[in-house]
């Protein structure tokens, strides 16, 4: 079964970096759309950044040019490079791995929730 394990999650000020990692188990990260996801209290989920099979990636309006998605097939590891962050970034973070491949169109969970990774960003 598909699993994900997240972590990295840090308390920083405004203006810091993070890194999280998201360790798949029970499936090829490469052959899947892959995702970072982020939920704030009294908000709903929204997608932060996307991978798809080929390496292309996009990202949120809000994240452009300050997050990186990456992955480390190796390792079967995503990665979420994060930087100039906000108190607005102030979430907990998810991965998951998505249906269809190339990251087209309505996306679908292939991969369980993993239990996420706080990330608190203060001004």
């Amino acid at each position: 079964q598909a699993q994900m394990a997240e972590s990295g999650g840090d308390s920083v000020q405004a203006g810091g970096s993070l890194r999280l990692s998201c360790a798949a188990s029970g499936f090829s990260i490469s052959i899947y759309c892959m995702g970072w996801f982020r939920q704030a209290p009294g908000k709903e989920r929204e997608g932060v950044a996307r991978i798809d099979r080929d390496g292309i990636r996009t990202y949120a309006d809000s994240v452009k040019g300050r997050f990186t998605i990456s992955r480390d097939i190796a390792k079967n590891t995503l990665y979420l490079q994060m930087n100039s962050l906000q108190p607005a970034d102030t979430a907990m973070y998810y991965c998951a791995a998505l249906r269809p491949a190339y990251c087209s169109g309505s996306l679908v969970p292939f991969s369980n929730w993993g239990q996420g990774t706080q990330v608190t960003v203060s001004s």
